[in-house]
């Protein structure tokens, strides 16, 4: 069943504009020195992994077009990999390998490439197709994600993430962003994939949304989004919050992976997080950031901001 999320409504909950955003946050609390931590995604991998922080393993990157036809031969060794622009944005030119049947690819939507299409793409992502502000970049060579089986059910195709926006170390808002068959296994709300809001206190679901309506199950698996719970909640505040110490930005979103033996990992970093996660929750953010900011000026303290914003922000029951 759907539901229609009235503008009024979204009004009255306090929601956040991009202005207000931009000027307010972003541009009051995130220098623009510390931005290439986040917007380089091989450099955030690097500063994370100084820190202490788990990411998914680097197989290689390749910075120029006549490295392309060494890297075809380096992936036949490998059965999974992901395949993403350095600078990328927004999920655009991430191409998700999952298996191989003879010498062809299998993508998580279960079509088949060749290796012609592989050397195609990553070309285009040395050429600045995919890139902010279309600049020259370079590709990175992750593993693939193993990821936690109990969240099987709520993605299809694709391996579903956690988006957390965290203030001056204070979690303030959270969504899993599941993708979906119309999403092409990408866990990106624009393309379709479902966005969860999730209970900043439990890590368990308040409801979920695709294309801004509210629905109650997975679209392609079934899967009721009341029943969701996500696990090891405790480890992916503590990482979100690190974050924010680890690159010296006031404002981001996290986005956190689960994977099977390892738990928690950072995907990516975003200096410039967008705002559907207030739809996801039908909450927000203007409230929720008044009050984190007075968590920050009450202590520096990194487990207590912890503590304070589950028992703020928490889903009463």
């Amino acid at each position: 069943m759907m539901h229609f999320i009235s503008p009024r409504r979204l009004r009255e909950l306090g929601i956040l504009g991009m202005n207000r955003r931009n000027i307010g946050f972003i541009g009051k609390y995130n220098p623009r020195r510390n931005y290439p931590l986040v917007d380089d995604k091989l450099l955030t991998k690097q500063t994370a992994l100084a820190h202490g922080i788990p990411v998914p393993e680097l197989f290689g990157t390749i910075e120029y077009q006549h490295q392309i036809a060494g890297a075809i031969h380096t992936l036949e060794q490998f059965p999974a990999f992901v395949i993403k622009p350095v600078q990328g944005s927004g999920g655009k030119g991430i191409l998700v390998i999952v298996g191989r049947e003879g010498e062809l690819y299998r993508k998580s939507s279960g079509a088949l490439i060749g290796a012609d299409e592989v050397r195609r793409h990553l070309s285009n992502i040395l050429a600045g197709l995919h890139s902010l502000g279309g600049r020259n970049d370079r590709a990175m060579i992750e593993g693939l994600i193993d990821f936690d089986p109990y969240l099987e059910q709520y993605s299809y195709e694709g391996v579903p993430d956690i988006r957390v926006i965290a203030f001056r170390g204070v979690p303030v808002m959270a969504m899993m962003r599941c993708a979906t068959h119309a999403s092409d296994g990408k866990a990106n709300l624009h393309q379709g994939a479902v966005g969860v809001g999730l209970d900043m206190d439990s890590g368990r679901a308040v409801r979920a949304v695709q294309h801004g309506e509210l629905v109650d199950i997975h679209p392609d698996t079934g899967a009721h989004f009341s029943e969701l719970h996500v696990p090891h909640w405790d480890r992916i505040l503590d990482l979100a919050a690190s974050c924010v110490e680890m690159t010296g930005l006031g404002y981001i979103g996290a986005d956190i992976v689960l994977d099977r033996s390892s738990g928690p990992m950072l995907l990516e970093l975003n200096a410039r997080p967008g705002l559907a996660i207030q739809v996801a929750n039908m909450a927000g953010l203007r409230h929720r950031l008044r009050a984190a900011r007075k968590i920050a000026e009450m202590t520096d303290d990194h487990d207590t901001k912890i503590a304070l914003a589950r028992e703020r922000f928490g889903v009463r029951h």
